[in-house]
C-alpha cells in the first residue's frame, strides 16, 4: 500500500491520498516513525517513515511522499471514516479491494453487506490480479447456487483483472435490482 500511496502522490500530488490509521498500528506499521527521541536529538528511530499528520478529530493535516494521515483512535472509526470519504467522492467513487490479509477480506465484506443492505450505492470491484481473489468468486457462485445470495446480489461484487479497467468499472457500477430496500436515515 505504501508504494501505490507514493506512486499515486508523485503523480496527482498529496491530497490524491487520504489515508487513515488506528492509532495502536501507528506503533507496528511499516512506515510509520515512532516520536521517541533519542540521544536528545529528537529522532525517533530510523528517522525516516510516515509521520502520522491528524489525529482523531483534529483539522490541520501535513502532507508527505505518502499523502495525507488520519489517525484515529479504533478500527471502528477508520472504517467509518473510510466509507465517509469514499461516499462523499464524486462520479467514479467507490470500494476497490487490492489483495490483502484478514483485515482487508473483512473490510470487502462489510461495504459489500452494506451495499446488499441499502446502506451505500458505491461500486464495489475487486482487482483479481493473477486469479488472487478467485476463490471469494468461487465462494459467491456456491453461496448463489446454495441460496444464500440472489443472483442479483451476486454481482454486486464486480472483477478487474487490470488496473486500468477499475475506473470505468467504477463509473459505469449498477446497483443490484435485489437490493434491500431500507430506510437507514441517511438521506
Amino acid at each position: 500500500m505504501g508504494e501505490l500511496s507514493k506512486t499515486l502522490v508523485s503523480l496527482s500530488g498529496p491530497k490524491a491520498v487520504q489515508g487513515i490509521i488506528p492509532r495502536a498500528l501507528v506503533e507496528v506499521e511499516e512506515g510509520y516513525k515512532t516520536p521517541t527521541p533519542t540521544l536528545g536529538n529528537g529522532a525517533g528511530p530510523g528517522g525516516a517513515g510516515k509521520a502520522p499528520e491528524r489525529v482523531g478529530g483534529g483539522d490541520t493535516m501535513e502532507e508527505t511522499e505518502y499523502g495525507q494521515v488520519t489517525v484515529v483512535p479504533d478500527m471502528h472509526t477508520r472504517k467509518r471514516l473510510m466509507a465517509q470519504k469514499v461516499l462523499e467522492g464524486g462520479p467514479g467513487s467507490g470500494f476497490v479491494a487490492l489483495a490483502g490479509g484478514f483485515g482487508t477480506m473483512e473490510e470487502l465484506m462489510e461495504v459489500t453487506t452494506w451495499n446488499q443492505l441499502g446502506i451505500h450505492n458505491a461500486g464495489v470491484v475487486l482487482l483479481n490480479i493473477n486469479g488472487y481473489w478467485d476463490g471469494v468468486l468461487q465462494w459467491v457462485q456456491a453461496a448463489v447456487k446454495q441460496g444464500f445470495v440472489s443472483r442479483e446480489n451476486a454481482g454486486i461484487l464486480a472483477e478487474a483483472t487490470r488496473p486500468e479497467d477499475v475506473l470505468r468499472m467504477l463509473r459505469e457500477y449498477r446497483i443490484s435490482s435485489d437490493r434491500m430496500a431500507l430506510d437507514w436515515g441517511q438521506e
